[in-house]
């Protein structure tokens, strides 16, 4: 990664100049047996679609803020990644109330309703899947988000030093996830290009989100991202660290 990256946007560009064929987040379900695998060019380009959602289809202006009423997922990661390279705050599992855009998973419908503004729901189900019936007072991502472009320019340039993220109450700016990311990346066993992460935690703590897509995004690593991990024996989980050739977790 470069020592000029101000924000989660610009360790995702660094990557993909980098080296866009490798594995950047595999994703298990552990409750379905699901299991994806994305690139740094596949998960750029589900980033680049979804922040074009957001800028053109949902007209979020930056310093908006966007409640992700979401689990640990390959698709709220690239929801995170899409609001910081749009410069929107990403308020992970905040008061939708008080929020002025919602995206909601799985059980969060109705309590996202409490939002004035755009709704999305995600089906979160194997492969992205559309909803068989779209829950009530909101737009289908899968839907919607095929059709935005593959390549994404903000109309302005996103401030580093703006708000960027709340998640456990703290807030945190694009230039400190960067810094916080990057400090923890050793702590947690990453130690550059290579190194690849198996994280059982969830998305609504700081330590989650950095091990889950943050701390493997600035160190050059890839994440194992494991939804569920809770139903695997010890047997189990070893044979995934050996499989997926793990070289530290985060459980």
């Amino acid at each position: 990664m470069n020592a000029t990256d101000r924000t989660p946007a610009d360790l995702l560009r660094s990557a993909l100049a980098a080296d866009p064929s490798r594995p950047l987040v595999t994703f298990y379900d552990d409750a379905t047996g699901e299991r994806v695998e994305l690139s740094v060019a596949t998960f750029a380009n589900w980033v680049a679609k979804t922040a074009n959602l957001l800028q053109d289809g949902m007209s979020v202006e930056p310093g908006e803020r966007v409640a992700l009423l979401l689990p640990a997922h390959w698709q709220t990661a690239v929801w995170l990644l899409a609001c910081s390279s749009v410069g929107v705050v990403a308020d992970m599992g905040g008061d939708p109330g008080r929020a002025d855009h919602v995206v909601a998973g799985p059980g969060e419908f109705e309590a996202g309703l409490a939002c004035g503004g755009e709704r999305y729901a995600l089906s979160l189900e194997p492969l992205g899947r559309r909803f068989r019936e779209v829950p009530v007072g909101y737009a289908d991502y899968a839907v919607d988000v095929p059709s935005f472009g593959d390549r994404f320019v903000p109309y302005g340039a996103v401030d580093p030093e703006a708000a960027a993220l709340i998640v456990a109450g703290a807030e945190f700016t694009g230039a400190e996830i960067v810094e916080r990311a990057r400090g923890d990346a050793g702590g947690l066993g990453l130690t550059g290009p290579g190194s690849r992460l198996l994280s059982g935690l969830p998305y609504s703590t700081w330590e989650g989100l950095s091990a889950g897509l943050y701390a493997p995004l600035a160190s050059g690593g890839s994440v194992v991202l494991c939804r569920h991990l809770e139903a695997l024996d010890g047997e189990a989980v070893a044979k995934r660290v050996e499989s997926e050739r793990v070289t530290a977790t985060a459980r």
